[in-house]
């Protein structure tokens, strides 16, 4: 069988450009603001990626650096102060917090209007309910991912391995939005390989490093990879890792009819639909209608 390798940062550059062409419609640029507690270095380099993305498509990018041992009161005076800047389109707070953090406190705070994320209880209600709103980006990336192979997804059985707040159960509403039949399946799920091989779109998001095997892949199936998983590698030498998904690859890979990699495949569509919900918040705050993108 002929596997179609998913190349999500084709994609995500491709939505990107599509994006930098709608900004000049806007009176005003859209501002992104993104607020950076404490020094992790695989957060310093994914928000360094945000604001070299967020300028290349013609937006103004914020930056918030707050030490590593803020307070949850300084954090929330910087989430709140961005509220109250009417400059300001988009809000992101930088996951992981410091421990001593409260994020879900955090994120409760931002403006729902500038939540590009879609990470409130007011954004997770408007999806839920079908309203119109600002959707969280991973699960937003993989329906693209799915649509850029399939087309139109009604009717196509989805499994979402994964039930997080931050991708699987949105996926499924996301998912249900374009008709398709979806079951979210997790650890508890009796016999979860037979359950995966009835998939027409398999989505990985369990966190568990190259959990999802060939014979749990219906022949032909879209396989969409969450998972960012680093492993070792010995192949490479001495303490040398490298990155992996929840499916396993190279197998895999020879049963689905496409597939993501891991990398390549939806991290690089995350930031390409946070800047597209800048775009759309700062759309509907200075009341422009734009074409679809």
């Amino acid at each position: 069988m002929s596997t179609n390798i998913i190349d999500g940062k084709a994609f995500a550059a491709d939505l990107r450009a599509k994006i930098a062409k709608q900004v000049p419609a806007l009176p005003r640029t859209p501002t992104l603001a993104v607020v950076l507690v404490g020094d992790d270095p695989a957060s310093q380099v994914y928000v360094r990626n945000k604001i070299r993305q967020t300028a290349e498509a013609g937006m103004v990018s914020l930056e918030r650096r707050l030490a590593s041992d803020a307070s949850q009161e300084e954090v929330i005076a910087t989430v709140r102060a961005l509220n109250d800047d009417s400059k300001v389109d988009g809000i992101l707070v930088q996951l992981p917090l410091p421990n001593q953090l409260d994020e879900a406190a955090i994120i409760a705070q931002i403006d729902p209007t500038k939540d590009v994320d879609g990470l409130t209880e007011t954004s997770a209600g408007r999806l839920f309910l079908g309203k119109e709103g600002l959707r969280p980006c991973t699960p937003t990336g993989c329906v693209m991912l799915a649509e850029s192979v399939l087309g139109n997804l009604s009717g196509k059985n989805c499994v979402i391995v994964g039930r997080s707040i931050l991708v699987g159960k949105p996926a499924a509403m996301l998912f249900l939005e374009k008709n398709c039949t979806v079951t979210i399946a997790h650890s508890r799920t009796t016999d979860l390989p037979g359950l995966c091989r009835s998939a027409d779109i398999l989505i990985a998001a369990v966190g568990r490093p190259q959990m999802i095997k060939e014979d749990w892949i219906k022949p032909g199936a879209c396989v969409i990879d969450v998972g960012i998983n680093r492993i070792d590698a010995p192949e490479r030498g001495t303490n040398k890792t490298r990155l992996v998904g929840d499916v396993d690859f190279d197998p895999a890979a020879k049963i689905a009819g496409a597939i993501t990699p891991v990398p390549g495949g939806v991290g690089p569509m995350t930031i390409a639909c946070l800047l597209r919900n800048t775009l759309l918040a700062s759309a509907i705050k200075q009341n422009v209608k734009l074409a679809d993108v």
